[in-house]
């Protein structure tokens, strides 16, 4: 005894305990323990809607039962009262043509020099293995339903069911199997012959190869590549999905998902010759030059009526009816591209721009701050607070800059911001005012007599007058 307690390092007592005890663990209890009758506890916390602290209180007041607060929580705990049962996930044979699975997942990403967070869409058939990955800045049901269209047609069949979590772009309400499926989701799964699924709450394992994917997408899809824009993103995960991944052997059965999915082919269902892509629909008003605005970019559309027309949004592409009457198909510029002119294809540019065309004036600014140090300061004093105001105040800031020689450009600035003065009409009067006072003199405008030996100068000389008379007519109409 005393060779086993040196080399345990433990008290001879606690060994001879030890020894008496013959191998066998005794039942230990504490003295002070309070029982508590389930049946007992389980009336209070029906009675007091699960209120433990009114539970507490009737045990000690009315049932004389001193317990501790915490005590009777870990009973209630014990009891599994108020909450389910963690039941242990059960398992799905892998059957052809009974099961897909669809999640999104966030990753945080540097497309070029950015660093933006973007969502990944992963459908995955669950017997044959083989992927369809997509990625979007943000994800709506709309794109749920574009996303859908794009890989089921892309592979043209589909599983019974396709197993989901429980969101609420397809949930309506109730979870896992008492989910109810959102009535225009359950008609636009019908289209493609499948019903969505959701899962129990915290089994994600339910959909365990879709859960593997992502993670493949981490440590095979992003690892090594670099990515421009989402354009880029999405063209090699198209790639790395459909090609690379459908045909490198996967598991330890070192299956191959595309020859996995030939076999799977006559257990699926096979969509129809044609399904309707899934789109939007959107009311604009042209302006007087035919311009319609979606999205922060403007499309010109041909003709010489003005009229209210419907915008179809469908996933890269647009279309617009005016009375059911297609007047164009037009690209979508692509992902972050604002305040730009898009004509439908096979049609000739447009004259004009648009009415409500932005104009920004980042350049003038750049310009203006290059000039020198007091009007970089002044800047940052007078657009400070920016609003609809900024840019108009920058481009007749911009026109007097382009007036004045530079050293009285930077001693009128240097004037307005001693004087906090916003006002490009009392600059001007500054301007004015420092010219004479200071005796500046106009800068000469040079004319490069060149001009005359240009062969269009040469040309225009031998052409007739101008005939002006039709503007006579106009004004004696007027008249």
């Amino acid at each position: 005894m005393r060779k086993i307690a040196r080399s345990l390092r433990v008290n001879r007592g606690t060994v001879s305990d030890i020894i008496k005890q013959k191998g066998v663990m005794p039942e230990s209890m504490r003295k002070d323990k309070i029982e508590l009758d389930p049946d007992l506890v389980a009336k209070l916390y029906k009675d007091c809607d699960g209120w433990v602290q009114r539970m507490h209180e009737i045990l000690a007041e009315e049932k004389g039962i001193q317990i501790g607060y915490s005590t009777l929580t870990s009973k209630i705990r014990e009891l599994e009262f108020g909450t389910s049962k963690n039941q242990r996930s059960g398992q799905v044979p892998d059957s052809p043509g009974e099961e897909m699975q669809q999640d999104t997942s966030p990753y945080r990403i540097k497309l070029g020099d950015r660093s933006v967070l973007v969502q990944a869409s992963l459908l995955y058939y669950r017997y044959s293995k083989i992927r369809y990955l997509k990625f979007y800045r943000s994800f709506n049901r709309f794109k749920m339903k574009c996303f859908f269209h794009e890989a089921l047609t892309f592979w043209n069949y589909a599983a019974a069911i396709c197993i989901i979590d429980n969101t609420n772009l397809a949930r309506l309400h109730g979870t896992g199997k008492n989910a109810v499926i959102v009535p225009e989701m359950e008609q636009f799964a019908r289209q493609y012959g499948f019903a969505f699924v959701c899962h129990e709450i915290r089994h994600s394992n339910r959909k365990a190869g879709n859960e593997w994917g992502f993670f493949t997408v981490v440590t095979n899809f992003f690892a090594g590549r670099k990515f421009e824009n989402m354009e880029d993103l999405n063209r090699q995960a198209f790639s790395w999905a459909t090609v690379r991944s459908a045909n490198r052997p996967t598991g330890k059965t070192r299956l191959i998902p595309a020859a996995a999915f030939e076999y799977e082919k006559p257990y699926l269902n096979k969509l129809p010759a044609y399904v309707e892509p899934p789109y939007l629909v959107h009311e604009r008003r042209t302006d007087q030059y035919g311009y319609a605005s979606f999205d922060g970019n403007f499309y010109w559309i041909p003709g010489t009526k003005r009229f209210d027309v419907k915008i179809l949004q469908y996933s890269n592409y647009l279309r617009i009816y005016y009375k059911r009457e297609l007047l164009g198909e037009y690209e979508m510029p692509p992902e972050g591209v604002k305040n730009k002119k898009i004509y439908p294809k096979g049609k000739s540019k447009p004259k004009h721009q648009p009415k409500y065309r932005k104009k920004p004036t980042a350049r003038e600014e750049r310009t203006l701050r290059a000039t020198s140090e007091e009007v970089d300061a002044y800047l940052n004093f007078a657009i400070k607070k920016g609003g609809k105001q900024k840019h108009r105040f920058i481009r007749e800031l911009y026109s007097l800059h382009k007036k004045l020689a530079p050293p009285l450009f930077i001693k009128t600035i240097k004037r307005a911001l001693k004087y906090r003065i916003t006002d490009t009409k009392t600059i001007e009067r500054i301007a004015i005012l420092l010219m004479k006072e200071g005796n500046y003199d106009l800068p000469s405008v040079e004319i490069d007599q060149e001009f005359r030996d240009r062969e269009s100068y040469l040309n225009g000389r031998f052409a007739g007058d101008v005939d002006l008379s039709v503007y006579d007519k106009m004004m004696g109409d007027d008249e």
